[in-house]
């Protein structure tokens, strides 16, 4: 079952690949045993694009140095070299499907800049989408057999405005099957792995994403972050990942998980990078009335803010009691603490957060996902014009729309996942426990907002997860998602060096509400002064 699972996903990926070449005109002969002699770099490209970010391959396309369809091949050619198992690698298996047209949007965006049409930093950039976003022109699965080839009827709003950008997609990617889970393995995409060692995981749900982002399948990426999905897998891959405030940037066609958590945001390997893609995809939209908290507070750009004295005058406090004590978590512990000393050199003062136990009471009494899964999915796959698989309507009540309980019925989802999303079914209704978990919310929010406010914090540092990624197939502990997504406050969370053992750490800061110019701005600071972030070795440059 495993194997004809993966072999699924690699029908999804490859003929893709191969009508890419043919649209290239670079198809080798079936016989050739190196994949990536499909996608030959061209001359404009001079160096491998491992380690370059969306601002220097910006500068590179406005110096008219490479062009978009240069780029798009160079990352297929990564994509067709390190996605599938290669020498002593089983492969990243970080893609859901590749992008068909993708080569054929860079000619169109390189066509507008030759005439002088630039939309943006990101135009001509590729970029990686979670498989939960909503693209018209490719099937959004949620990493699920059971919606294999579902297409929805348009893009989600930040996709659309990523393409108004003129941010190409080059691939969908994997997730942990319905953004159930932090360690990405699902029943369409198989087990995605993590670059810096391949036998471990790359965190999750939105470990895709960051597998890709961190193994130069694209610059940046989007995921989606319910309780961690953005800043868990940006950590373990040495990647910066945004989880912004509920209500900065719009969920429509976003496949749910909870109104209440839900966000989605980008990860990339630079602040300065994120900060682009939320320039070009944050503010109201009228599909998601929660934006309405948006209006006047946006700035013009988030990069403006960006400085390597921005923590000068800071005060950040050390939530000590996310910092943990076992043998397996002191090696976080450890490069939090050495965090928290680089940030008191750049001139910030880092005050240590004492025990607070009513904080951890409200945090533990507050997620609502088990409460609004199946109300919120069920909303989404009734949006009109959607199209799903052949006879998936009819396996249960009722038999004329798709829900959950079709999915769960179907059994066509990995088995870990399948379960939960059982007990997920029949709770629809608002219970007692429900509204308890909303009120709880609401006074989390009170209490950390005066927490902060009192110590006259700017921020709150904490490792976004207590413990480096751990061997497939074991679960992962030491998650720290909570306190944001249970708040709807932002986090931020940047590289924090690297374990004994060689997998990255990372320092999450979390703010107030609409507080990104300033998370963006200290955590560019710290980024410049450390340079913790380092490339793979597993998927290094290709041969010229």
């Amino acid at each position: 079952m495993k194997e004809a699972r993966i072999n699924r996903r690699r029908r999804l990926v490859l003929p893709s690949l191969l009508a890419l070449s043919l649209a290239a005109g670079a198809l080798v002969a079936p016989s050739q045993s190196s994949a990536t002699a499909h996608f030959p770099t061209r001359p404009g490209l001079s160096a491998d694009v491992v380690d370059m970010g969306v601002d220097e391959l910006r500068q590179l396309l406005q110096n008219r140095r490479v062009s978009s369809v240069d780029l798009v091949r160079e990352y297929l050619r990564r994509i067709d070299a390190y996605e599938n198992a290669y020498g002593d690698q089983p492969g990243v298996n970080a893609v859901i499907a590749v992008n068909p047209g993708a080569l054929a949007e860079a000619g169109a965006r390189d066509a507008e800049r030759r005439k002088g049409r630039v939309r943006g930093p990101l135009h001509g950039i590729p970029i990686l989408v979670k498989d939960n976003y909503d693209t018209h022109d490719l099937p959004t699965t949620n990493a699920s057999e059971a919606l294999a080839g579902l297409r929805p009827p348009d893009d989600a709003t930040q996709i659309a405005k990523l393409r108004a950008a003129g941010a190409i997609i080059i691939a969908k990617t994997n997730l942990h099957e319905y953004a159930s889970g932090i360690t990405t393995i699902s029943s369409l995409g198989g087990q995605t792995r993590n670059p810096y060692d391949q036998t471990r995981n790359p965190g999750g749900s939105s470990g895709g994403t960051g597998a890709g982002v961190a193994a130069s399948f694209a610059p940046v990426g989007m995921g989606s972050d319910t309780c961690g999905s953005i800043r868990i897998p940006a950590a373990h891959n040495s990647l910066v990942g945004l989880r912004p405030s509920l209500g900065l940037s719009s969920r429509d066609g976003i496949a749910p998980m909870s109104a209440t958590q839900d966000v989605g945001g980008p990860i990339g390997r630079s602040v300065r990078d994120v900060a682009l893609v939320l320039d070009a995809t944050v503010g109201y939209d009228y599909k998601d009335q929660v934006t309405a908290a948006s209006i006047g507070q946006i700035p013009t750009s988030y990069t403006t803010a960006l400085s390597t004295t921005a923590l000068r005058g800071r005060r950040i406090g050390l939530f000590t009691d996310y910092l943990g004590t076992t043998a397996a978590e002191q090696p976080a512990t450890d490069l939090i603490r050495r965090a928290a000393a680089d940030l008191a050199a750049q001139g910030a003062t880092v005050v240590e957060v004492g025990h607070q136990q009513r904080i951890l009471d409200l945090i533990s009494g507050s997620g609502v996902i088990n409460d609004e899964f199946e109300r919120d999915l069920n909303r989404y796959l009734a949006q009109p014009g959607i199209r799903f698989p052949k006879g998936l309507a009819e396996l249960a009540e009722p038999r004329n729309a798709v829900t959950l309980a079709d999915i769960v019925t179907s059994g066509k989802v990995t088995p870990t996942v399948l379960e939960s999303l059982r007990n997920r079914l029949g709770r629809t209704q608002p219970t007692d426990a429900y509204i308890q978990r909303l009120a709880n919310r609401t006074e989390l929010q009170n209490t950390l907002r005066e927490l902060i406010s009192g110590l006259d914090l700017d921020a709150v540092l904490y490792p976004t997860v207590k413990q480096q990624a751990v061997q497939i197939p074991q679960s992962q502990p030491g998650s720290n998602c909570s306190m944001s997504a249970n708040t709807g406050f932002p986090a931020l969370t940047v590289p924090a060096g690297f374990t004994p053992d060689g997998m990255p750490i990372g320092a999450e800061l979390l703010g107030l509400p609409f507080t990104e110019p300033t998370l963006l701005a200290m955590g560019y600071d710290y980024e410049q002064a450390t340079r913790h972030r380092r490339p793979p070795a597993s998927t290094p440059a290709l041969a010229r």
